[in-house]
């Protein structure tokens, strides 16, 4: 017998299953299969992307400059990105940035079927996409508590980190392997570009919600100015944004030039093992997503947080440390469970704590200065590995990024930040998240 979604739309559909519960409501739904279906396109483009480089330049700098070329310009519209996601309807901005993200992977697919594709161009559209990318992220993350009641954020925040792993590192990677090893990069660019496609759809189908403040060039600046305000005055936040910022620039860089270039360069069945290795971390955040959606945070969720992301960036050392593919697949697991239990903790308590007039902006800055120094971090991978070796790179970016990944939680005032989960600590309404810190 047939089910139809209004049926589970009733107490006792989703709310069954606690981490389904989200699915009860229509434009989250919309949401979430969209963005399923981008996430997969995107998993096959980790791979295409990485053997399309080298199979043009076959050097860690080259994959780093694609690497640099696509972050520079996400970190410099990312301010004004959050900006006009707290001032427009979040849905058109997101709209727009898949409509160019769509036009680019189309362009680029293009040009590798008729073998037409350089180095160069893939600089340029890796630039339009990193920029395209400031505008929808924010907007996504600050959407998402407009469409859901606060008690299901938790549930909805695993959703995420279920689907995102099993889309960009598991199905897609793996898919992406085969696709790259039989047919070529080609096609698997033009999948992807598909795959905005299929989420610009769903977006359009669901219901506008308007815009939380009047839009106007005037007001970008004074906005820009609230959010590092509100980010300054909470430790929890800015703790966290630096620590990240400082960890990135240690590890991800070497994880994102390197692995491919062990792969490649050790393993016999190259795209196939890569394809795998993100595969089986794909599996790890699945199960930790599924787990965290049924049993809920730990209530001193923070400090979870900093722990699980700890043990995570440790984690980094292991792809250094492993001598076969069954080691890298490993480490990858362990990486990517951790790394997803951490981020479901604090996307929940930035929905908790922060303002929703805020939370487009603050998201902006949490990207911003996360990945600010990304760009070094690349361009640094491929000098440091070759002047103290790649295994050696990165078992010392995940050494070096744990400890800078636990400092944090040396601050008390973001330790007490879990105490505003309190149920007397959450009835204080209009109180300012974070105001013990």
């Amino acid at each position: 017998m047939h089910q139809t979604y209004e049926g589970l739309d009733r107490p006792g559909g989703f709310s069954r299953v606690r981490l389904l519960s989200p699915l009860a409501h229509r434009d989250y739904r919309l949401l979430l299969g969209g963005m399923s279906v981008s996430l997969l396109g995107d998993g096959l483009f980790l791979v295409a992307l990485a053997w399309q480089v080298y199979s043009l330049s076959d050097a860690p700098t080259a994959l780093a400059s694609v690497g640099i070329a696509m972050t520079v310009p996400t970190i410099a519209c990312l301010l004004i990105g959050g900006a006009v996601s707290d001032r427009r309807e979040r849905r058109r901005v997101m709209l727009a940035a898949d409509a160019l993200r769509a036009a680019l992977l189309a362009t680029l697919a293009v040009l590798a079927l008729s073998g037409a594709l350089r180095l160069w161009h893939l600089l340029v559209i890796a630039v339009g996409y990193g920029a395209a990318t400031a505008f929808f992220n924010p907007a996504s993350d600050a959407l998402v508590p407009q469409l859901l009641p606060e008690e299901e954020l938790a549930q909805a925040n695993s959703l995420d980190q279920l689907i995102r792993p099993l889309a960009l590192r598991l199905a897609g990677p793996a898919l992406g392997g085969l696709l790259v090893g039989s047919v070529g990069t080609g096609w698997a660019f033009a999948l992807d570009a598909g795959s905005f496609l299929v989420s610009i759809a769903t977006l359009l189908m669901m219901t506008p919600v308007p815009a939380l403040a009047q839009s106007g060039p005037a007001f970008v600046a004074r906005d820009l100015k609230a959010g590092l305000r509100y980010v300054r005055g909470n430790a929890w936040i800015w703790a966290t944004l630096v620590s990240a910022a400082v960890a990135y620039l240690l590890f991800m860089g070497p994880t994102e030039v390197l692995l491919p270039f062990v792969v490649k360069h050790k393993l016999a069945d190259g795209a196939r093992d890569l394809g795998l290795i993100f595969a089986a971390g794909g599996l790890g955040s699945l199960a930790c997503a599924v787990a965290i959606g049924q049993t809920g945070l730990p209530r001193r969720s923070i400090v979870f947080m900093y722990i699980t992301w700890t043990a995570a960036t440790l984690a980094v050392a292991g792809y250094g440390l492993a001598q076969g593919l069954w080691g890298l697949m490993l480490a990858s697991v362990l990486f990517n469970t951790l790394e997803t239990a951490g981020t479901i903790a604090w996307a929940t308590a930035k929905q908790r704590h922060v303002p929703a007039s805020l939370l487009g902006r603050v998201s902006s800055l949490d990207w911003l200065i996360s990945i600010g120094l990304l760009p070094v971090s690349y361009a640094l991978a491929g000098p440091v590995s070759s002047a103290i070796g790649v295994r050696s790179t990165l078992i010392g970016a995940g050494v070096l990024g744990a400890v800078v990944t636990f400092a944090p939680l040396l601050i008390p005032s973001v330790r007490r930040v879990d105490d505003d989960d309190r149920p007397e600590a959450v009835a204080l309404e209009g109180a300012p998240a974070g105001a013990n810190a």
